[in-house]
């Protein structure tokens, strides 16, 4: 499977070098770079070809994998545009929908639709993302597993019933994470207040985030159940959540993941403007 990436920004690094790592052949993956110095980093890194432009080399790829920035990639695709071949097009751009890409990449009267967008969060720098997929109807099984293939590289994936769900993809696990690193932010300024230091409240709040969630994602019992199980009548942990509960804040949560995915909708809206 020859893989050509358009952009060569830290995902698609991230992508390249787990897939390489999981035994793609390096010499079957190129990619498209404007910067000489990232170009020539790219290569040194892992091997692959990297070129300024587009070619016939390149196009002539079976997954064509979109690493461009959102507002980037009506101008990047103009240069490919109708001279596509059935290749299987994949978006990491986040926002982007597939009506665009497709009208983009194919024209108004002939749509390209051999299309999987993804959106993997900033953890699959590391290799320990999440991605949501979606994949327009005319991909077959085979495309979707070669799609699923690449992001597995990075972390684990999930499937998205309809391209709408999309948008919850990017206000849970896109936008995630700092959410995570909101609440770290706080459980430290809490440490500090007690009375540690910054790193000692910092390296208390980080590994009992780190390990709660090794043990959530270890566990047959569901969240809820392991919270109980924390959770003593009477004791320090009851007071914490009923302080938490006084607050309103799950309500306050569920709110802020919904205001994220109706600001995608609209972003959505305005990036596929033409």
């Amino acid at each position: 499977m020859k893989i050509t990436f358009l952009g060569g920004g830290n995902m698609a690094a991230a992508l390249i070098g787990g897939m390489v790592e999981r035994g793609f052949a390096a010499a079957d993956i190129q990619v498209i770079e404007l910067g000489a110095e990232a170009r020539a980093g790219l290569s040194e890194r892992f091997g692959v070809r990297a070129v300024e432009a587009m070619d016939d080399v390149a196009l002539g790829c079976d997954v064509l994998v979109l690493a461009v920035k959102p507002q980037q990639m009506k101008a990047a695709l103009m240069p490919i545009a109708g001279r596509l071949g059935g290749q299987l097009v994949i978006s990491i751009a986040a926002g982007l929908r597939l009506a665009d890409l497709g009208r983009w990449l194919g024209g108004p009267g002939a749509p390209y639709t051999r299309l999987v967008r993804c959106m993997p969060n900033t953890p699959a720098l590391i290799g320990a993302g999440v991605t949501g997929l979606f994949a327009d109807p005319s991909v077959d099984a085979a495309g979707r597993d070669a799609a699923q293939s690449i992001l597995a590289a990075v972390g684990s994936t999930v499937w998205a019933e309809t391209e709408a769900q999309m948008d919850a993809v990017t206000a849970i696990s896109g936008s995630g994470p700092a959410y995570v690193f909101h609440f770290i932010e706080a459980m430290e300024g809490a440490g500090r207040a007690l009375g540690f230091d910054e790193a000692g409240a910092r390296r208390l709040a980080i590994d009992t985030v780190l390990g709660a969630a090794k043990l959530a994602a270890g566990s047959e019992d569901s969240p809820a159940v392991l919270r109980q199980k924390v959770t003593s009548k009477g004791g320090t942990t009851e007071a914490a959540l009923g302080s938490l509960a006084a607050s309103g804040w799950h309500d306050a949560l569920v709110a802020a993941v919904k205001a994220a995915e109706m600001r995608g909708r609209e972003l959505g809206a305005e990036l596929g403007r033409d």
